[in-house]
């Protein structure tokens, strides 16, 4: 199995998603990888570390989420691997709820969103997300 560490889907998974959805909740499984710094793509200058600036990215989603129904389930921080290797292991997980993919969608491409997203990209080296549903 190979594993890429991306910062948005493809067009095919978007689509795939969209597909599945049948308007129950779901569960995001975040892997989250961060950057030593991060690097705005408006190059502006910054001490943050690439968590620092995620972690703004991630206050503020976490309220957009909540309004629309959803909640952060849990996070923390990789200790280690103890089954399996990756190569450069995350450094944070995070399982987040959603109402259903259709109002995680909505927050998404909301101007809210557009307005913090720039956290997230200066933080994250690159990440998977897992989408899980109750079964």
């Amino acid at each position: 199995m190979q594993v890429t560490n991306a910062h948005g889907p493809t067009p095919a998974q978007q689509l795939a998603a969209f597909q599945r959805d049948d308007g129950q909740p779901i569960y995001m499984l975040n892997l989250l990888k961060f950057r030593d710094r991060a690097v705005y793509p408006d190059g502006r200058e910054t001490t943050l570390t690439g968590a620092q600036a995620y972690a703004l990215y991630g206050r503020a989603v976490s309220k957009m989420i909540a309004e629309a129904g959803g909640k952060l389930v849990f996070s923390a921080q990789v200790r280690g691997l103890l089954i399996g290797e990756v190569e450069g292991p995350w450094d944070s997980v995070a399982v987040m709820m959603y109402p259903s993919f259709k109002a995680m969608a909505e927050i998404l491409s909301s101007p809210g969103y557009a307005e913090i997203h720039v956290h997230r990209d200066a933080g994250l080296e690159g990440q998977v997300l897992i989408e899980t549903v109750m079964g």
